[in-house]
């Protein structure tokens, strides 16, 4: 054998180092941004914020934004993007109250119609995409405003010119499905953790902490099932080739459009669930639920690794920039520093990961 040959089977079975696997992991500025967030909160805030009531605090607004956005990071990782989802928010709001106070539906036929009326528009979005070849920016920018102006309109036309549907909580008592949607989690276990003294109590001897909102179980629950998707299933496997190169994904059998349109009908059924969650909380709904929640998805998509380009982002990066999301809203009241630094910091933040991850996938892939 030559030299020249043994070098070609030598870089065959060349393998990579643990770190430079890590540094190709497309989350890894979120988890660093993470770290360093939490650490300066360690340093500037109160220290109650990170007692057990603090963190919950933080993850409950971080996990209706992660509902969002490890949608929003499949379909860019699919080499789209939709802007429609925070007016979903809204839509499917309405659609919901309209079922549940208008109609009077149980829940059982309420959530199955929000969610596949929602997915519809979805699918909508998609084909619009696909037929026309028009850039999905555009075409769910003009659903952003379709979909407000229908939510207004809507609930104006349903209340006589009221822009809220209230009723919710009273129309759902005693429905069994609830506390899937709606509330704490575990609260039995929490009140014999208190009773045992290992957490927080009020002088009454309830816990500080009543129990797990059922938004962090969804939002848990949807970032393990995106990750396996994305690295254990043929389907995540068809979501990275559509995004990377779509023509070549086609030829070589992947159904590009399907995969596409699969993943804003995705996209609008998270926004939908995210809608019924809030809607069971606060017991109404109104045409401004879900404003500007599309603008911060994407972002949280983002800072966890997705490239607007597409083909490349993970859903636990998606998750962790969501995590960050609710550190600094949550972190900013628990310090002396004024809350309108909030937006400040967002973007701050996603400047900084962006240039983080563009540094470190092309020092790692050799990309000039």
């Amino acid at each position: 054998m030559s030299l020249e040959n043994e070098s070609t089977v030598d870089e065959r079975i060349k393998e990579e180092s643990r770190v430079a696997q890590l540094m190709k992991r497309p989350e890894l500025g979120a988890v660093a941004g993470a770290l360093l967030v939490a650490i300066f909160f360690l340093f500037t805030a109160d220290g109650s914020m990170f007692t057990l009531s603090g963190i919950i605090n933080v993850l409950s607004p971080a996990a209706q934004l992660g509902i969002l956005a490890i949608a929003a990071a499949l379909l860019m990782i699919g080499g789209e993007f939709d802007l429609s989802i925070g007016s979903m928010v809204a839509f499917a709001g309405l659609i919901f109250g309209f079922c549940v106070v208008n109609f009077e539906l149980p829940l059982i036929l309420a959530i199955p119609i929000t969610l596949i009326l929602a997915a519809g528009v979805g699918s909508i979005n998609g084909q619009i995409v696909l037929r026309t070849g028009l850039p999905s920016f555009i075409v769910t920018l003009a659903f952003l405003f379709i979909l407000r102006g229908l939510s207004l309109v809507g609930l104006k036309a349903a209340t006589g010119g009221s822009t809220q549907l209230r009723g919710i909580r009273e129309a759902v008592e005693g429905d069994p499905l609830v506390p899937f949607f709606s509330g704490d989690a575990f609260t039995g276990f929490f009140q014999w953790v208190a009773s045992m003294g290992w957490i927080d109590t009020f002088r009454s001897g309830l816990p500080k902490v009543p129990g797990i909102p059922v938004e962090i179980l969804w939002f848990l629950g949807l970032a393990a099932l995106a990750t396996y998707v994305l690295l254990k299933t043929p389907a995540g496997n068809w979501i990275f080739a559509a995004g990377g190169d779509k023509n070549a994904a086609s030829n070589s059998g992947v159904p590009v459009r399907k995969v596409k349109v699969a993943l804003f009908m995705l996209t609008a059924g998270c926004a939908a669930l995210l809608a019924i969650t809030q809607v069971l909380d606060a017991g109404s709904t109104d045409a401004r639920r879900g404003f500007m929640k599309e603008f911060e998805a994407i972002i949280a998509a983002v800072i966890g690794g997705c490239l607007l380009t597409g083909g490349y982002g993970s859903a636990i990066g998606a998750f962790f920039g969501s995590i960050i999301f609710g550190m600094v809203v949550i972190g900013l009241t628990y310090t002396d520093i004024d809350q309108d630094w909030f937006q400040v910091f967002l973007g701050s933040m996603l400047l900084l990961a962006v240039i983080f991850n563009n540094a470190i996938r092309k020092r790692v892939t050799g990309e000039r």
